[in-house]
């Protein structure tokens, strides 16, 4: 006798079946406990009373699907994605595949590069982190977060790109390939949302140094009950823009697993389309991807309230956006910053700016303003030889100097009565 394959479910159809024929069963109570309709129960009886165990497996068993794909069509996936979509994923490459008119399952697709040895599957891993519920607006909370990649691969040096994901819906609102996640490379990222959706409730990002200092309060801080901020968080406390510190990675997971996909997808994007540099990225990013992008993954918010707000006159990025610090001015009008000395040229006033306090901005392109309650302050840069030149003094001055000077250079003679000891 062959052996017989069954299934778990057809198993369990054989006791039931030989308490129907022994008539321990009616057919209604056998329908419950297998979960069929009584019609069904007689059909499987009859075929059970015929062939036996045979009769409980299903006839479509070891056949073919009608619905099966073609063999040559099978393979000529497998061709494209050795030829162009080598280390694309099985969805991805699905999606490319579409565009030359293949149309099967991405479960389908999966199997067939496993076989082939295209593609690994994933380990399952298992997740114990809290669910934190999404906002519901827009722009109720913006994550930000940089990832620094070989984005261009081997046609361009590894850069970082800024990106910008609202909580409420997933959508990746804004992003820009820079150098390096620097402060100044922030503002410029930040000033391009700001204009282009206006000002969001807060900003979730992480504790690199670029956003939170990270040290003990001194005991100044603490007895003032702040603390020293980052340029970045002075600038968005500026502007009312609250920052939220995540305390781990998985807390702000969804800008996380958002670089997860784009240095898989938008990498292979660039690479189809021979983009090897920032800015043709960037323009690419905007212009092309992101549409796609969240067409694909965005979900909608629970409320259709956009909470951005609009930029007041009073938010003068270009000021706000810059390198900030405060210096005390010299009693000769000098500030230093940077190893700079800054002779102050102010037009009236010069008397009260003496041993007061400035405020000093580094601007993006370099440029440093000094600014004294809230106005403008012109000055030149002092170099080290013209700091040595003595200043313009009065002749009163000029006279007592010169009779210090005379009195600390005088030598006494050598009969002199201080140098004549008694013995």
């Amino acid at each position: 006798m062959k052996n017989i394959i069954m299934s778990s479910k057809e198993t369990e159809r054989i006791p039931v079946m030989e308490k129907l024929v022994k008539k321990q069963l009616k057919q209604k109570e056998a329908g419950k406990m297998l979960g069929i309709t009584v019609r069904h129960v007689r059909r499987v009886l009859v075929r059970y009373k015929k062939d036996g165990l045979r009769g409980l497996v299903h006839k479509s068993r070891g056949k073919e699907s009608n619905r099966a794909i073609d063999a040559k069509e099978k393979e000529r996936a497998i061709e494209l994605i050795t030829e162009k979509y080598g280390d694309f994923g099985p969805a991805f490459a699905l999606e490319k595949l579409r565009d030359h008119g293949i149309q099967f399952g991405v479960d389908t697709l999966r199997k067939e590069m496993i076989t082939e040895g295209l593609w690994k599957p994933k380990k399952k891993r298992s997740v114990n982190h809290p669910y934190r519920p999404r906002r519901t607006n827009v722009g109720e909370m913006v994550q930000l977060d940089g990832s620094p990649h070989k984005w261009f691969e081997d046609r361009d040096d590894p850069c970082t790109l800024i990106a910008f994901i609202d909580d409420a819906t997933s959508r990746i609102m804004d992003g820009i390939f820079v150098d390096e996640e620097s402060t100044f490379d922030l503002f410029f990222a930040t000033e391009h949302y700001l204009k282009t959706y206006g000002k969001p409730v807060s900003l979730y990002v992480d504790k690199h140094s670029i956003y939170k200092v990270n040290r003990q309060a001194t005991v100044e801080e603490e007895l003032k009950d702040s603390q020293e901020q980052s340029q970045y968080t002075r600038a968005m406390d500026e502007l009312g823009i609250e920052m939220i510190f995540a305390n781990s990675p998985q807390a702000k997971g969804r800008v996380e697993r958002l670089f997860q996909t784009l240095q898989d997808r938008l990498v292979k994007e660039m690479r189809l389309l021979e983009i090897s540099n920032k800015d043709e990225g960037t323009k690419y990013f905007r212009e092309v991807y992101l549409p796609k992008h969240n067409s694909k993954f965005a979900v909608e918010p629970q409320e259709k309230i956009d909470v951005h707000r609009q930029l007041s006159p009073s938010d003068n990025l270009p000021l706000i956006l810059t390198k900030q610090s405060t210096r005390r001015v010299s009693k000769d009008l000098v500030v230093r910053y940077k190893n700079l000395h800054c002779q102050l040229q102010p037009k009236n006033g010069s008397l009260t700016l003496r041993k007061s306090k400035v405020l000093v901005a580094e601007h993006r392109d370099g440029k440093i303003t000094v600014r004294y309650k809230g106005q403008q302050v012109p000055y030149r840069i002092v170099s080290t030889d013209e700091r040595k030149i003595p200043q313009v003094v009065t002749s009163k001055s000029f006279t007592e100097r010169q009779t210090r000077l005379s009195r600390q250079e005088h030598i006494p003679a050598p009969n002199h009565p201080w140098r004549h000891f008694r013995i």
